[in-house]
């Protein structure tokens, strides 16, 4: 069939592209995980295990968290089988709801372990039986807790031929607010909590349904989170990760992402499902105004001066400057195919935007409010970053396995950072110089160091992840 000659497809294709554009998140997962409601949630993280199991493999079957009456309640796995030799790094090993109350242990059931030997590969003999970890904990309604597991291999291998895996459990400490890095993880309904410095998970926050965009405010230690499919904002207190508040907006208003002023004092959010935006005192956390913009708005960035808001519609291929104190649009500046976000340079007197579709990277003027340069860096742009200590432009495009570091006066590309996946969002920790990565599509984290451009960690955060936050950012 001949699309351009049947109008009917065309416009549908039209408007699934549009669809997939607005989720933001990349690609979204067909079944989204239920909010919490009367229970709780543990999620298991298990860390590196020791150099000595480099010769041992096994699967695990079945782990299930017992209660004190001794109930058991089955996770679901996020890793099965575990090898010695795997990368040494934190994993994502399982999660569940689970009613509220007090629990005493895990239990683990395994199967096909195996040793290599200097003769090949042996087989295991497994206690049918499984193991257990006593671990005392309690899950609270509506909150999410973090277990991590430590396997201990001299208790869990017997002369070499039997097997019964034993695993330290404990649970961390809160973090170091000075440390701390969210993510959101807009089908897990969950903020994924990890300390930057050792590039490890320490903490899981439970969410309304839908968390997307993030804006930490480091002043008031508070992280403001937009909920696209509950039509609020929630704000959590960043030295506990306990909720401190909420702000309701409009029914079908599904808000994207976030911007805070460098005051603190204004919120942006961008409402996708009404083409506006809401302008929120970060004193009162009230709503105080609202502005209609362009078709699609999946993201917004605040001038450095405050003032000024600029909506990148994506639908609308418009950017809305919005003057923030009249409540009012001061102009429409018309861009290249779908306007995904942008990003100011180190004076604030040049904005870079990326389109999707397009393979230009266009300079907007702030002050002129014009379109002044027109830079081609290729098809399929999803995420952008601006070093303010350098003013290199950091630039990733889907499926590229690289990141591009352009030059911002020659806008020549410098030397790349191969980058295995797909990167949705980036941030830059200006404490540890490292440039932060997130992968929507695997949930992942990576973290490259800026001086030898090498990955030195990687975490895994949960589905459908959205936005990476930091204490530090630049």
């Amino acid at each position: 069939m001949n699309i351009r000659k049947n109008p009917l497809l065309s416009s549908l294709l039209i408007i699934v592209a549009a669809i997939a554009l607005l989720a933001g998140c990349q690609s979204l997962p067909s079944a989204l995980k239920q909010p919490l409601a009367d229970n709780g949630e543990l999620y298991v993280y298990l860390q590196p295990l020791p150099q000595e199991t480099d010769r041992l493999g096994f699967m695990v079957t079945r782990i299930s968290a017992v209660n004190d009456r001794g109930e058991q309640f089955p996770l679901k796995l996020k890793l099965q089988n575990l090898k010695g030799s795997d990368p040494q790094r934190q994993r994502f090993f399982a999660y569940g709801q689970l009613p509220p109350g007090n629990y005493a242990a895990l239990t683990f059931s395994v199967r096909n372990a195996r040793l290599r030997t200097e003769e090949g590969e042996a087989a295991l003999v497994v206690t049918d039986a499984g193991s257990r970890s006593d671990v005392s904990f309690t899950i609270n309604n509506r909150k999410a807790l973090l277990i991590n597991l430590n396997f201990n291999l001299r208790k869990s291998l017997t002369n070499e031929v039997q097997f019964s895996p034993v695993f330290d459990a404990v649970i961390p400490g809160k973090p170091v607010p000075g440390l701390v890095g969210y993510v959101s993880n807009y089908a897990d309904n969950t903020l994924t909590v990890f300390d930057k410095q050792s590039m490890q998970v320490n903490g899981i926050i439970a969410t309304g349904r839908g968390p997307k965009g993030i804006a930490f405010d480091q002043r008031r230690r508070r992280a403001y989170v937009a909920l696209f499919d509950d039509d609020m904002v929630q704000v959590f207190d960043i030295s506990t990760g306990n909720l401190v508040n909420q702000i309701s907006l409009n029914v079908g208003d599904n808000p994207q992402e976030i911007a805070l002023s460098p005051d603190g004092r204004t919120i942006v959010t961008t409402n996708t499902g009404t083409n506006s935006i809401s302008i929120i005192d970060a004193n009162s956390l009230f709503e105080t105004g609202r502005v209609s913009v362009g078709d699609g708005p999946t993201s917004a960035l605040i001038d450095p001066s405050g003032k000024r808001a600029f909506v990148f519609n994506t639908t609308a291929n418009t950017i809305s400057v919005v003057d923030l104190a009249r409540r009012s649009v001061l102009t429409t500046i018309a861009t290249e195919p779908s306007p995904l976000r942008g990003q100011f340079n180190r004076r604030g007197d040049a904005l870079y935007v990326i389109q999707k579709f397009s393979p230009y990277l266009s300079v907007v003027n702030p002050t002129s409010l014009a379109v002044t340069r027109r830079t081609n860096v290729g098809t399929g742009a999803t995420a952008i970053k601006v070093d303010t200590n350098t003013d290199q432009i950091y630039l990733a495009k889907e499926q590229d396995g690289r990141i591009a570091v352009y030059d911002p006066f020659s806008f020549l590309p410098g030397v790349s950072i191969d980058e295995p996946e797909s990167t949705s969002h980036m941030a830059i920790d200006g404490e540890e110089n490292n440039l932060c990565t997130l992968d929507g599509e695997n949930g992942s984290l990576l973290f490259i160091n800026l001086v030898s451009r090498k990955i030195v960690g990687r975490i895994d955060v949960g589905e459908a992840p959205c936005q990476v936050s930091l204490i530090g950012e630049r």
